[in-house]
């Protein structure tokens, strides 16, 4: 087959995990960033690969202004084009699919896209001595002009004031939901979970970059211990993406006759068959059912419809997995029917953000990377990446394989999905009231020491409007945790900007 010469193709992947006693000693994060980008250029086997574009995932744990021109000087390499994402698990798989498509219609030739996080380091250092003060660099750039992706915040105002603006007690509401849709009890539902991060912790223990390479059996997972602490119930900590993590990765994607001129081994090639992206109703009060993300298959299946294939025509997937509610929505919003319905095709291809690593922005950057490795051990199979930011909200679908896509890269218009997910039911947010609703979802936060501190609880309306509303009663909380409240009817009563549980 005649490959267009610019055709986007990766040609280099490199992934970095350094966990060191000492955080003095560790590398900062543009550095271990670095590492990760020198790792993927060698990985192309050639020297002769000028970068044009450098792209990086947004970084929490340090602030550089323009870290992709600062990245450059690390490499001895001077870019054009520098670009910063916006806040979100869905960015590296959103800069492939923008910059596939720049590459295909020739305004970057040779790209390399990566982030970091040394959360780990950062926050180590601060145990030690609470007034550290970390030498890492002070880049004195200019910011950077090229920030991609939806800059909305994760939460409303009125989410944030019942608490629901992190995605540990957010992402519980979505897993009491789906347990109630399915006709659940509580220790049955817990050992639903468990059972599938069991599986994702079983694949970290063979992949050499996963941070916490252990085969948890679904019990150490499940049952709350010293090590494992309900974080948000039904969360335990095992059940949590980990943010304290010291990780990088890095691509280097090119145009197909960048690759054959600079003399890349086809045998290192991955090509990106096709790419789609759109956000979901951007807070969770005025989507149709927590129990759900519609916009995840919409995404899904216009990707497969640009290349031309079905799910059946896929070997693995790499659903994006920081918390089971995630997984469980995706396969669900998919039509699959995952590991624990009888479908033995993998799901994760890295062990996930909860054993893994899940370093900020940058989980897919992993992902990604160790999907290419997959393809090149299976060639001419078909690799699946899910990617979403903030709560279920923004999401990125790439599809990924050894043999080049007819007719070159297929980027699904983005217009043209946002309208599909945009034309969705939505609800109204109640706001502050006195009165009566049904519970649709709790979310239980505890401190260190396992004592409940608040619940959020998601209630619909007699009208069809979604309220939420808080408790700080230890009873209440307790019994949230030990018996269904989903389906049962609440009374609430207004308190300043919030709704309590009467």
């Amino acid at each position: 087959m005649s490959i267009d010469p610019r055709t986007p193709v990766i040609v280099g992947v490199g992934q970095v995990t350094q966990k060191l006693e000492d955080p003095g000693a560790s590398a900062e994060p543009i550095d271990l960033l670095a590492d990760a980008a020198r790792t993927a250029l060698g990985d192309a086997g050639v020297r002769n690969l000028t970068v044009d574009t450098i792209a990086v995932a947004a970084i929490i744990s340090w602030r550089y202004p323009d870290p992709g021109a600062l990245l450059g000087r690390r490499l001895g390499r001077a870019p054009r084009t520098s670009i910063v994402s916006s806040t979100g698990g869905n960015s590296p798989q959103m800069l492939v699919n923008r910059l596939a498509t720049g590459i295909q219609a020739g305004e970057h030739d040779v790209v390399v896209i990566g982030g970091v996080e040394c959360m780990y380091s950062r926050r180590r250092a601060r145990r030690i001595d609470p007034t550290t003060q970390l030498a890492w660099t002070k880049a004195d750039d200019p910011a950077c002009p090229n920030e991609w992706g939806d800059t909305r915040p994760g939460s409303s105002q009125y989410e944030m004031a019942h608490r629901a603006l992190a995605p540990t007690q957010v992402y519980p509401l979505f897993e009491t939901a789906l347990r109630h849709r399915a006709g659940h009890s509580i220790d049955d539902h817990q050992q639903h979970i468990a059972t599938l991060w069991s599986g994702l912790a079983a694949v970290a223990a063979s992949n050499p970059y996963a941070w916490s390479p252990v085969a948890h059996a679904p019990d150490d997972i499940r049952i709350p211990s010293a090590d494992n602490r309900m974080a948000c119930f039904p969360y335990t900590k095992r059940l949590c993406a980990n943010l304290d993590v010291d990780q990088a990765a890095a691509i280097v994607m090119c145009s197909y006759e960048a690759a054959r001129v600079a003399g890349v081994s086809t045998d290192q090639m991955v090509f990106p068959l096709a790419g789609a992206d759109a956000h979901d109703h951007p807070y969770i009060t005025e989507r149709a059912a927590l129990a759900e993300s519609t916009a995840i298959g919409i995404v899904g299946r216009a990707a497969l419809g640009a290349a031309g294939l079905t799910l059946d025509d896929v070997a693995r997937f790499d659903l994006y997995s920081c918390f089971p509610s995630a997984v469980q929505m995706a396969l669900q919003s998919l039509g699959l029917r995952g590991p624990l319905g009888g479908d033995d095709r993998p799901v994760s291809v890295t062990g996930g953000l909860a054993y893994a690593g899940g370093p900020g922005n940058n989980y897919v950057t992993h992902s990604i990377a160790a999907m290419v490795e997959a393809c090149r051990n299976d060639r001419g199979s078909v690799g699946y990446v899910t990617a979403l930011g903030w709560y279920a909200t923004k999401h990125s679908i790439g599809l990924y394989s050894t043999e080049p896509p007819a007719g070159g890269f297929h980027a699904v218009d983005p217009a043209e999905t946002q309208a599909e997910v945009d034309a969705l039911p939505k609800r109204e947010p109640a706001g502050v009231l006195d009165g009566e609703g049904q519970v649709e979802a709790t979310s239980v936060a505890f401190d260190r020491d396992a004592t409940p501190t608040i619940g959020i609880v998601s209630l619909l309306l007699p009208d069809g409007r979604r309220a939420l509303a808080n408790s700080t009663d230890a009873d209440t909380l307790l019994d949230m945790c030990a018996e269904p409240w989903e389906g049962r009817t609440v009374s609430l009563r207004a308190d300043d900007d919030t709704n309590l549980i009467a």
